[in-house]
């Protein structure tokens, strides 16, 4: 199904000079062979071309987050000139192609970082009553007492640096590095579906401390269960300590002006560690253990700096799980072992649900259902495309928005 170049060796160097000659060897492989799937489109002329024929599934996707753009830009206290820019820009991202290969499959990311960052500005009359006593009351019924207040009881200079680590610096620019290793290392597109997984998991996430408030164990330490009300500040919690530890302020006044400081539930610091985790360990499965031990290390992290309850970090893993096989299952090419990186991939292949399915009457034959794709477009097997389903297993090419064609075959017995 995919071929390889000379040099075709799975195994990732950690020098960075090695590595960086290595990716430019493969990209200068690919390019040689002509191999289109890792081009880039360079055009700036904004079309809407690739709005043609959606699937439903796009347009509720499509209209779900234009509908939260809507809502922030409806709250923000700015002039109509500002919003209208600010609209104007978006629809710019999403029909410039230079740009709209990358924020068109980003906007759930987008529509997060807008809602997040506005969410101050929702009036006061419209946002729920503050839960004091809902999450300290399931840890005690779960787990039979609070297990943020058992960790944060004895603290020491080891243990607030131990969790600063993750909580406060990895947990800021791990997606991004993340996001760069799925697009260098993962095949075509799956960087598409790393950007809507983790964005729709942020996303719902706001949504859900946006609609039911929930104080974090930092709020009884210093307040017990006393009635909380928007107009209080935030607290950092434990990473205070390590302002002290610093001489300057680096968390105090972010966490005290937090957009979302009754955002208890779920722990987004939870479902992101744990998104990033299943994505790495998607790209170096061999380093699994490594990345799941670090979601533990992150969740102690959370609980000793008394920013979340464990049943806050649960949901969050609950959600990121959710979110990350979703798009697996739907739209994620599948990883080839023998491939080194994206450079090498000359077809995508996609898992068929229909043959790994015990029930399914249909009875396939050994190459696992594989469909395939050699245009870098996820193919969606419903009435809007024409797919070839004979016993021949042939592929069969459909025209795309653009004028080229994606060559699909499903393999049947």
């Amino acid at each position: 199904m995919a071929t390889t170049s000379n040099s075709n060796y799975s195994k990732v160097s950690l020098n960075p000079v090695v590595l960086i000659t290595r990716l430019y060897y493969e990209f200068l492989s690919a390019k040689k062979q002509n191999n289109k799937l890792i081009e880039l489109n360079l055009e700036f002329k904004p079309t809407f071309k690739h709005f043609k024929h959606l699937p439903r599934s796009t347009i509720v996707n499509l209209s779900f987050l234009t509908s939260v753009f809507l809502f922030v830009l409806y709250v923000l206290p700015i002039s109509f000139i500002m919003k209208f820019l600010l609209a104007s820009g978006l629809i710019f991202l999403v029909t410039c192609p230079i740009l709209s290969q990358f924020f068109l499959f980003g906007l759930p990311v987008l529509a997060w970082v807008f809602l997040f960052f506005s969410a101050p500005k929702i009036p006061v009359s419209w946002r729920p009553p503050i839960s004091v006593k809902v999450l300290p009351s399931m840890e005690t019924i779960l787990y039979g007492d609070d297990l943020s207040v058992i960790l944060a009881t004895r603290t020491n200079m080891l243990l607030d640096f131990l969790a600063w680590f993750p909580y406060g610096i990895i947990h800021f620019v791990g997606p991004f590095v993340v996001a760069a290793l799925v697009w260098l290392f993962g095949p075509p597109t799956a960087l598409r579906s790393f950007g809507w997984s983790i964005g729709y998991m942020n996303l719902i996430g706001v949504i859900i401390q946006t609609l039911f408030a929930a104080a974090p164990p930092w709020y009884k330490n210093l307040y017990g269960l006393l009635p909380a009300n928007y107009s209080m500040k935030g607290s950092p919690g434990g990473l205070g300590r390590m302002d002290d530890y610093f001489g300057f302020d680096m968390y105090t006044t972010t966490f005290s002006t937090a957009p979302v400081i009754f955002g208890a539930f779920p722990s987004l610091h939870s479902g992101i560690s744990t998104m990033n985790a299943l994505w790495l360990s998607y790209l170096f499965p061999k380093y699994s253990l490594a990345f799941f031990f670090y979601v533990c290390w992150l969740w102690w992290a959370t609980m000793y700096l008394t920013h979340h309850y464990f049943f806050d970090l649960t949901a969050g893993t609950a959600l990121a799980i959710t979110f990350y096989y979703f798009a697996r299952i739907h739209w994620l090419p599948i990883k080839k072992a023998g491939l080194f990186c994206r450079f090498n991939y000359t077809v995508l292949e996609y898992e068929d649900l229909n043959a790994v399915d015990p029930l399914n009457p249909i009875n396939f034959n050994s190459t696992g259902g594989i469909v395939v794709g050699s245009a870098g477009e996820y193919i969606e097997l419903d009435e809007e495309l024409s797919v070839d389903d004979s016993s021949s297993g042939q592929s069969t090419p459909v025209d795309d928005d653009d004028g080229s064609t994606v060559s699909s075959s499903v393999f049947t017995a």
